[in-house]
């Protein structure tokens, strides 16, 4: 059980991560509705309370130190949590779309092409698919699941493997002709496309048998239009297999090299402790259609 009597007031704590956040009394004050006096009183009866101080003056501003920022965050984590909470129960029997999201490549060229199926599975359930490239903070901006491409071990969220996601290196038909490498060292000579954020990419192909810093290289800025200029037969790209397993199955794409048993894999991403219906629902067609690939 929580021993109430060694924690402070709540509206104490609530007053210094107020001001610890805006790196002012007067910001926290307007915040929270309050007069600066009764912010300051309250961040020197926490520093009384701990027997250290908190916050100090720098210049015209306030910064938290090292053991108030310790304290700052642990607090926002604890007050975010109950403000899901709080939220989650006031919406539990209100209709609102199930928001996902997902990275823009994995939405366009995996998920766009089989969310049909669940539509037509689940015609009642209302789906909000926001593409993104940073890892969102689900409990603020009322995400439900999140689809992340890396290694794993994201804090703060419940993590799981959704699909193994190793590199491939691939090419149109129309670059490659009748040319068929036995590996990426027989590569070296071509032209290689990247997108800037690809550095796990120079990795792999480097220890696969081929320097992407010493070879042709036309880099792109988003990884939608690295796709397009490969599939348009400008050159030569790595991609995480599954989002292009479609590309390769059709034809579209020759796959050259593919990683095994690689640690690297989508995530499915959710808030600990929320209760949702509708997201388990979400969760479990979408582990179906990586096992088989099923369609409506």
């Amino acid at each position: 059980m929580l021993d109430w009597r060694g924690i402070p007031s709540l509206a104490a704590l609530r007053a210094f991560e107020a001001a610890a956040r805006h790196g002012s009394y007067s910001g926290a004050a307007r915040e929270l509705n309050v007069t600066h006096a009764a912010i300051a009183q309250h961040v020197r009866g926490l520093e009384d309370h701990f027997a250290t101080p908190l916050m100090l003056r720098k210049g015209r501003a306030m910064a938290a130190t090292a053991e108030g920022q310790a304290l700052a965050a642990a607090l926002n984590e604890g007050f975010g949590a109950i403000a899901a909470a709080c939220r989650d129960l006031a919406e539990r029997d209100k209709e609102r779309p199930l928001r996902i999201t997902v990275t823009p490549s994995f939405a366009a060229h995996w998920l766009m092409p089989r969310i049909g199926s669940f539509w037509c599975q689940h015609p009642d359930i209302q789906v909000e698919i926001l593409p993104s490239i940073t890892l969102t903070d689900l409990r603020a901006d009322g995400v439900d699941v999140a689809i992340r491409y890396g290694l794993g071990g994201w804090p703060g969220v419940d993590s799981e493997p959704l699909m193994s996601a190793g590199h491939t290196a691939v090419a149109a038909p129309s670059y490659l002709g009748d040319f068929r490498p036995d590996c990426l060292a027989d590569l070296a000579d071509h032209t290689w496309l990247l997108d800037g954020s690809q550095r796990e990419e120079v990795v792999w192909a480097r220890a696969n048998g081929i320097d992407l810093e010493a070879v042709p290289i036309r880099n792109f800025a988003t990884d939608l239009l690295l796709r397009e200029a490969i599939r348009a037969g400008i050159g030569i790209g790595i991609l995480p297999a599954p989002s292009v397993a479609d590309d390769i199955d059709s034809g579209r794409l020759i796959e050259l090299c593919r990683e095994e048993d690689s640690a690297l894999a989508y995530h499915l991403l959710t808030r600990p402790g929320q209760v949702s219906a509708q997201r388990d629902t979400f969760i479990r067609w979408i582990k179906k259609e990586v096992r088989d690939g099923s369609r409506c």
